[in-house]
């Protein structure tokens, strides 16, 4: 029950990037493994998979440091189904080198190979002449036709950032825009197919996961990158000067963990702007996102409140300060024109009264972090299961977090001892079964594991470090990891805790 004594359905679910599926192609696709994996979380009674930012990546790899709001990554098209399409032979893909190590993915080989292959199958899909195609780029014209010219503007003037293109397509002057597509009308039109393969891709994807009862829970970073097309099309929407550099940008300030904060560097929202016009940039962004997923976690809620504000060019986040954000008026604004979406609000870390009472106004559940729970210098930690209110999303950890098994080698003892202690784990049972069953166990109305976590791995499969650069975004699962035994397993810890889908509840355990 929730505090309106309304019953809330429990649910399970696993996070799982699409980058981190099996492939023999150097990285996870939307092929034959992803629809592997829907099969195995429905045979294990999970109702969601959640997956990270699906946008091309940019430098660091990150997929929260995007070149687009809208556009998805062209390493995640599956090359096999491209075949099967008429649009690439085998042996255009086979006899290639995808990297040396199939649980890492090697990016700098990814961008060297890729893309050749996808000119390829591009080429032949502009000469059959598709309908598809044409339907597609029509409908999506709204961020495709910014976002193609974009990428083709970075490749004519050698990837480097829009800030440093000439003055007449950076302040986008239309007569440059209109001389640019019509000079780089072949690579615009490459970038459009690269989108309407991956998009084709993906909601088929999609169907085939809820055809199946599984829901997908997608991941929105708060902030844009700055190079990225979302920015240069849309400067008016962001905190820039006339030449369109940054006057501040993203950060968190210095805590008792990092003396010099953190300086993100992605560019501030221009909240009166963005206010006059009823956060129209805004509600386009999220109405999308809604289309590629089932539910939505928003990154950073707490930006809604008050944001980080650090002078452009400063090397540290040591002389920034918080300004208000927009607040209930913008979520007011998301539920007038898109009606209730089923949205997870990320607010994770220091929680000030004002975002507390916005969670609370907003009416979307937070989320807990079992490995945030143990601090021994605090035992009233609000991450402790017995303390969760039904209306919240638990995670024993998140992608930037390490594995369990990682954290109970690498966390400070007395922590670990109270983990073992609160949670009885055994280690002849595994610590992550211990700590995904307190989970699972708890008041939350959903609770999420990283797949990592389920197959017992130590650091080596962490997926993300925050403010480190190089290690991240790299683990992936080998083939035949999806097995029946693993699901069997899944499912019975499922079915005890009462999260099995509402089709699946009364059936006797597998």
């Amino acid at each position: 029950m929730n505090e309106k004594g309304e019953f809330i359905m429990r649910k399970a679910g696993i996070l799982m990037p699409i980058s981190s599926l099996p492939s023999p192609w150097g990285i996870g696709t939307l092929g034959a493994e992803a629809r592997k994996f829907v099969d195995f979380l429905s045979a294990g009674g999970q109702s969601c998979w959640q997956v990270l930012p699906l946008g091309p990546t940019s430098y660091g790899d990150s997929p929260y440091q995007s070149f687009s709001s809208f556009a998805g990554n062209p390493y995640f098209i599956d090359l096999d189904l491209l075949a099967e399409d008429g649009l690439l032979e085998r042996s255009e893909f086979e006899n290639l080198n995808w990297g040396e190590n199939p649980e890492y993915v090697d990016y700098g080989r990814m961008y060297e190979q890729r893309y050749p292959v996808l000119r390829r199958a591009c080429g032949r899909l502009l000469a059959q002449n598709r309908p598809g195609f044409a339907a597609f780029c029509q409908e999506q014209k709204d961020w495709l036709e910014d976002y193609a010219l974009f990428m083709a503007l970075k490749s004519k003037y050698g990837g480097v950032s829009w800030l440093e293109w000439p003055e007449d397509v950076r302040l986008r002057r239309p007569q440059a825009l209109e001389d640019a597509r019509k000079e780089l009308r072949e690579e615009v039109n490459f970038w459009r197919g690269v989108q309407y393969l991956f998009f084709s891709q993906w909601w088929d994807l999609k169907a085939y996961a809820n055809s199946r009862g599984v829901a997908i829970i997608g991941d929105l970073p708060i902030y844009v990158a700055l190079d990225s097309a979302g920015v240069w099309a849309n400067p008016s929407q962001f905190q820039l000067d006339e030449s369109g550099r940054p006057t501040g940008v993203a950060g968190c300030p210095p805590d008792g963990f990092t003396a010099d904060g953190q300086l993100w560097g992605n560019p501030l929202f221009n909240w009166e702007r963005m206010k006059e016009d009823s956060y129209s940039w805004w509600l386009k962004r999220i109405a999308f996102q809604f289309k590629l997923y089932d539910t939505l976690r928003i990154d950073h809620f707490r930006g809604f409140d008050e944001y980080y504000a650090i002078p452009y060019g400063d090397k540290t986040a040591r002389n920034g300060a918080w300004k208000p954000g927009p607040g209930i008026a913008f979520f007011k604004a998301v539920n007038r024109a898109l009606g209730k979406k089923d949205i997870i609000a990320e607010d994770l870390g220091f929680l000030t009264p004002s975002v507390r009472k916005l969670l609370k106004n907003s009416g979307y559940p937070g989320m807990k972090v079992l490995e945030f729970a143990f601090d021994s210098r605090d035992g009233e930690s609000d991450y402790l299961p017995h303390r969760y209110p039904a209306h919240c999303v638990v995670y024993t950890g998140t992608h930037d977090n390490d594995t369990i098994q990682g954290w109970m080698s690498s966390a400070p003892k007395k922590d670990v001892s109270f983990a073992k202690a609160y949670l009885r784990l055994s280690k002849r049972e595994g610590y992550h079964w211990g700590m995904m069953r307190a989970a699972w166990a708890s008041a939350a109305e959903l609770a999420v594991m990283q797949f990592q976590d389920l197959l017992g791995l130590g650091s080596e499969a962490r997926m993300n470090t925050p403010s480190t650069l190089g290690n991240n975004w790299k683990w992936r699962t080998l083939p035949g990891t999806f097995d029946e035994k693993l699901a069997r397993r899944l499912y019975r810890e499922t079915r005890v805790y009462q999260r099995l889908p509402k089709a699946k509840r009364g059936r006797n355990a597998k």
